[in-house]
């Protein structure tokens, strides 16, 4: 959970900039990113990923 919350920050971060720079609609899409994520309606699945290519490419 906590790649979760690091991510959605990155995304409110970027979004900060986006909306310095006058780009409200990249801004809009990072913040929206940011609240699904911070929603949990955005699953991580990294871990699962990993244990997949580790015992598919074990020797």
């Amino acid at each position: 959970m906590d790649r979760m919350k690091k991510a959605a920050a990155e995304h409110r971060r970027i979004a900060a900039v986006q909306r310095e720079r006058g780009r409200d609609a990249a801004a809009d899409r990072h913040e929206a990113r940011a609240d699904a994520l911070e929603s949990g309606r955005v699953t991580d699945r990294t871990d699962d990923v990993i244990g997949l290519f580790r015992a598919a490419f074990r020797r």
